[in-house]
C-alpha cells in the first residue's frame, strides 16, 4: 500500500492547487476558470488564514490531492462549522485512500480546535461516486439544498466615483 501523508498547503503549492481547481471545475461543471484569477484566489487563502487553509495529500511523496477548509459561525450551536471545499484528487491517485487521509486529518484538526461543532461539504448531485465516499466516511445528507445568486463585483484596484 502506498504511503499517504497529509500536510498543510503552502505557497509552493500554488501551481498544483490552482491547476486542480481548474480541473475540478471542468470535470464537475464543464466550466473553464481563468488561470490568473484562480492563482490569485489560491494565494489569497495561503496568505490570509482567516480565509481558510489547504491540506495536501501526498502519495509516495508526490502531490495527489487537496481540500480547502473554510469556516462558518453557527449561532444555533455557538461554534464553527468547517466547510470542506475544493476537494480534488488527481485521477491516478483516486481510490487509493488520498481523500480518506485528507478527511481524517480535517476531523483531527477540528477536534483539536475545540470550537468546531461540525464538518460540512457540498457535492454535485450527479457525483454519485463522491457521495458514496462521503457516506462511507460517516457524513450524512442534510435537509438543505444550496442556493446561489451571483453578485457583480467591482474590479480590484478600481474605485467608484
Amino acid at each position: 500500500m502506498a504511503a499517504i501523508e497529509v500536510r498543510p498547503g503552502c505557497t509552493a503549492d500554488v501551481v498544483f492547487l490552482a491547476a486542480n481547481h481548474r480541473a475540478m471545475a471542468w470535470e464537475t461543471e464543464r466550466k473553464r476558470l481563468d488561470p490568473a484569477t484562480v492563482r490569485r484566489g489560491t494565494r489569497a487563502v495561503l496568505h490570509d488564514p482567516q480565509q481558510g487553509f489547504y491540506l495536501v495529500a501526498e502519495v509516495d511523496g508526490r502531490p495527489a490531492g487537496q481540500l480547502l477548509v473554510t469556516h462558518e459561525w453557527s449561532d444555533w450551536r455557538n461554534g464553527d462549522f468547517w466547510w470542506i471545499q475544493s476537494v480534488y484528487v488527481r485521477a491516478p491517485f483516486r481510490g487509493r485512500g488520498a481523500y480518506r487521509a485528507l478527511h481524517e486529518s480535517v476531523l483531527v484538526l477540528a477536534r483539536r480546535a475545540g470550537d468546531v461543532c461540525g464538518v460540512r461539504l457540498y457535492v454535485a448531485r450527479s457525483n454519485r461516486r463522491a457521495q458514496a465516499v462521503y457516506r462511507a466516511l460517516g457524513m450524512e445528507r442534510t435537509v438543505y439544498d444550496v442556493f446561489e445568486q451571483p453578485v457583480r463585483r467591482r474590479r480590484a484596484g478600481r474605485r467608484r466615483r
